[in-house]
């Protein structure tokens, strides 16, 4: 694992495609902004159990 330390508005590239930004932190939270292509499945860890179908139509934060 890639163990990474960044500041708020500064910038992780992955790839030519995606792109992760620090926006905030907060009480031992980060909150980041992703960009990436819309074919790029994108989901929380706890959220990968949960079958595609049910997701479909809700924004999965």
């Amino acid at each position: 694992m890639l163990v990474l330390t960044r500041k708020m508005s500064q910038v992780i590239k992955l790839g030519d495609d995606i792109t992760l930004t620090v926006v905030r932190t907060s009480h031992g939270a980060v909150q980041l902004g992703i960009e990436a292509p819309a074919n790029i499945r994108i989901l929380r860890a706890e959220c990968e159990a949960i079958p595609r179908g049910l997701l479909a139509d809700q924004k999965v934060a």
